[in-house]
């Protein structure tokens, strides 16, 4: 019989609806269950593309017996971690700060006043490397709950005292200024320390793609020329799109690499890494030309459209890493790898051997049980590129044939607005307007769907109804960064009005009065901690996208309201970027911005008029770190930028501003490609 999560919406949570465990939603009747019970509450936090929370699931919360113990000594709730970035925030923290690591499926125990006790991630059936059995720790915490609970409130109580006593208010400069030319050449510095100068990107193993930090460095050279900070974008670029974190059959990114090398992926592939890294890739091919960039940045953006759009416009959240293998068992990868018998089967002998030598298939293979990941070492002028477009394409048609991996198709707003920027951008630079199109259609998807007459945004939707749950910091900061790209793009000032909604929303529900800004709203559910982190994960950070998207509306509109603010969020940059720039990357590429003016670009002329494209192509293309673009045509007045820009001598023209001064207009695109270098 199905438990309560079957009325939920989120794919993780009905994935867990038919388990034998009484699982309940994150909900004040489920504490209000365990108060009247008298028993802890297991909270259980995961998400659907997880491949450890699937294991988990399959070994413990399928089992009858475990489900038996859980649901008669504890309520047990269940969170989608993607639905609920608050929960996993506050109660992650105290997984770190107890344990000293964190991850998913994150399990911890809570008093029914939701007070956290004991934490851990993922246990095993049985005792395993050192590893207590699931079902020792459910004994245990129900034994210290019936002998000790007296000693179990206290240790709850200290734990609520010292994260509700964690404040980032002694982080802020006194005078909240933005980063200088000085930190930014220390983030620099650091950064150089910590790139692989041999396989690209930073630290060891696992690597996860830096795309916020490519951004750093690629606003970082346009403004100084730094040649070594073009060199680790550059360098991490190539690595990442031939190695095997990039699907060099179906293209698009996988969500990390379980070595250094890139070789080996683990292979969920989600929107957010996507999106980031379309845009990235199309920013490297602004700034160098590359070819390989700008494959890249197509490729990426193509599966984004064919792999994640839903039938609403919308984007889903995740591709799973496991799959069948053709057995019925699923397995991480089944679906990507290959091995040299699959190639033969698939192209023939000589055709597999050209195979096997382009994307590294060996018989020993580089995943399990002999199997290979396709990698493309760079062989350009080596190989015949048409023979290996042709053999991509056969494998291609052949991998549809096989199961695929689930999708998460639950709409996250910031998601799609990272998304939205990305496809925006990638269709102006390539001319692929029907990806400018399906990021059109996104941001319908979230007017008519996510976001209600007040201008509040749900985070969530799924077939197009919207979740219950509000959003948080990262929606409304994404969703306005995508909405402005948008304008900058099409020219219809709309996108930009509804930025400002939710721009206006974060100053008065998120903002602090010393400039600091918390993930959640004011008037939202009360947590244990309002939950409040400026660094990034695997995507910007509240806080920073929040900055840069204040930044970009101010230089649009003219609001000193929303520059002021800007400048006072990257006040916790200017105390981050020499001790940590690999965790506060967005937050340097704003601070560029901010340093740089940054440069803002309105361009006048009739609509479709040969010489108003040619202009806005070049504003779009120019370097210069953040700059924002307006187009409209002469008397436009639906963004501020574009008041009293008439046109020159009965020509369209771009005028460029910078720090409160406007240049002479020019007719020429060549003279506002070098007005707009770095």
């Amino acid at each position: 019989m199905p438990n309560r999560l079957a009325h939920e919406t989120s794919p993780y949570l009905l994935q867990h609806a038919d388990n034998p465990v009484d699982w309940w939603p994150w909900s004040a009747a489920a504490f209000e269950e365990a108060r009247r019970r008298g028993v802890p509450v297991l909270l259980s936090v995961g998400y659907s593309s997880c491949h450890w929370c699937h294991v988990m699931a399959h070994e413990s919360f399928e089992d009858a017996a475990t489900a038996e113990l859980l649901n008669e000594h504890f309520v047990a709730v269940k969170v989608d971690r993607e639905e609920r970035p608050d929960v996993d925030a506050v109660y992650m923290e105290a997984v770190q700060a107890a344990t000293g690591q964190g991850g998913w499926p994150m399990t911890v125990f809570l008093t029914p006043d939701a007070e956290p006790f004991y934490f851990g991630t993922y246990f095993p059936p049985e005792p395993r490397h050192g590893m207590p059995s699931f079902g020792q720790i459910l004994d245990g915490v129900r034994t210290a709950w019936a002998d000790r609970r007296d000693e179990v409130g206290e240790v709850a109580s200290r734990i609520v005292a010292d994260l509700a006593g964690r404040s980032l208010t002694g982080a802020l400069p006194a005078d909240r200024r933005p980063p200088g030319t000085e930190e930014l050449h220390g983030a620099l510095m650091g950064l150089t320390r910590e790139f692989d100068a041999v396989h690209g990107g930073f630290g060891g193993a696992p690597k996860f793609p830096p795309s916020m930090v490519l951004e750093f460095l690629l606003r970082h050279y346009a403004r100084t020329g730094s040649a070594g900070a073009l060199e680790m974008v550059q360098a991490t670029g190539a690595a990442m799109a031939r190695g095997g974190i990039y699907d060099q059959l179906g293209g698009g990114f996988a969500r990390y690499a379980v070595d250094a090398t890139w070789t080996v992926p683990h292979f969920e592939k989600m929107l957010y890494d996507n999106a980031l890294l379309c845009r990235t890739y199309a920013h490297l091919w602004r700034a160098t030309g590359s070819d390989l960039a700008r494959r890249i940045a197509v490729e990426t953006a193509d599966f984004m459209v064919r792999e994640l759009r839903t039938d609403q416009g919308g984007f889903a959240s995740a591709l799973d890493a496991d799959s069948d293998d053709g057995t019925g068992k699923h397995v991480e990868g089944a679906y990507y790898v290959w091995t040299p018998e699959q190639l033969r089967a698939v192209l023939g002998d000589e055709d597999a051997e050209f195979a096997a030598t382009c994307f590294g298939v060996t018989e020993e293979g580089t995943f399990e049980e002999g199997a290979s990941v396709l990698q493309l070492p760079d062989t350009e002028g080596l190989v015949d590129a048409e023979r290996v477009a042709s053999v991509k394409r056969r494998l291609l048609a052949a991998r549809e044939e096989r199961p695929r991996p689930g999708r998460d198709d639950k709409v996250v707003a910031s998601w799609n607005g990272l998304a939205i920027a990305a496809l925006a951008e990638t269709g102006a630079y390539f001319d692929r307007p029907d990806l400018i199109q399906a990021a059109t259609d996104a941001a319908d998807l979230l007017v008519r769907v996510h976001m209600d007459w007040h201008a509040r945004l749900h985070r969530t939707s799924r077939d197009g109804t919207p979740g219950a749950n509000s959003g948080v910091l990262e929606d409304y900061a994404d969703v306005a960064e995508g909405f402005l790209t948008l304008a900058s793009v099409t020219g219809e000032g709309v996108w930009v009005e509804f930025a400002g909604f939710f721009l206006d929303t974060v100053l008065l529900q998120f903002t602090a009065e010393d400039g600091a800004l918390y993930d959640t709203a004011a008037d939202a559910e009360a947590l244990i901690r309002r939950p409040q982190d400026p660094t990034d994960n695997a995507t910007p950070s509240g806080w920073t996208a929040a900055a840069g998207a204040l930044l970009s509306y101010a230089a649009l509109t003219g609001s000193g309201l929303h520059r002021d603010a800007a400048e006072r969020a990257l006040g916790i940059v200017t105390a981050l970027a020499g001790r940590a720039p690999r965790f506060i990357g967005w937050g340097l590429a704003v601070a560029e911005a901010a340093l740089d003016g940054p440069r803002e670009v309105a361009v006048v002329g009739p609509q479709g008029d040969p010489a108003t494209v040619a202009l806005h192509r070049a504003a779009l293309l120019g370097t210069a770190p953040g700059a924002v673009v307006a187009l409209g045509a002469p008397g436009a007045d639906e963004v501020p930028l574009l008041q009293d820009r008439p046109l020159v001598d009965g020509q369209p023209a771009a005028y460029v501003c910078r720090h409160f001064t406007c240049e002479r207009p020019t007719t020429a695109p060549e003279e506002l490609t070098e007005r707009l270098q770095g």
